[in-house]
């Protein structure tokens, strides 16, 4: 069971999802990064510290918008079926929560998914048409 109070809970379920969302929205934003160095050389060299700076910005920013919904009532945090640790609460008890675990689905998890796959498919690409040329060459 939880051993401590809801407040700690909450903080717990918190970081957990802002952590976990960093983490997924970094992978996202580094294969995008790489596709355009290799699919885009253009701009992709074009790429600068200030560039990581502010990407860096807003993948926090973008986690905490996501992290912070349930503290603003949309969603909330609270023990896990098993009660061991604290996550979201993933039975929608309202019409906003179950927005909420949609958005979640669709912009954290869907999206950056996506958006992997298809930098990554575009690199493969990228590299099996440059082999076709060098060997042609």
């Amino acid at each position: 069971r939880w051993l401590f109070n809801q407040a700690i809970c909450t903080l717990y379920a918190f970081c957990g999802v802002l952590f976990g969302l960093c983490s997924l929205t970094s992978l996202t934003v580094l294969s995008t990064v790489c596709c355009l160095k290799v699919c885009y050389p253009a701009y992709g060299n074009k790429f600068s510290p200030c560039h990581a700076g502010v990407l860096l910005l807003c993948i926090w920013a973008y986690a905490l918008m996501f992290a912070t919904a349930p503290l603003a009532e949309w969603g909330s945090y609270g023990p896990e079926p098993y009660g061991t640790a604290c996550c979201i609460t993933w039975k929608a008890s309202s019409r906003e929560a179950t927005l909420y675990i949609l958005a979640l689905f669709i912009f954290c998890y869907l999206l950056p998914c996506l958006l992997i796959l298809v930098s990554y498919s575009l690199i493969l690409w990228t590299v099996r048409v440059s082999r076709r040329a060098v060997r042609q060459h």
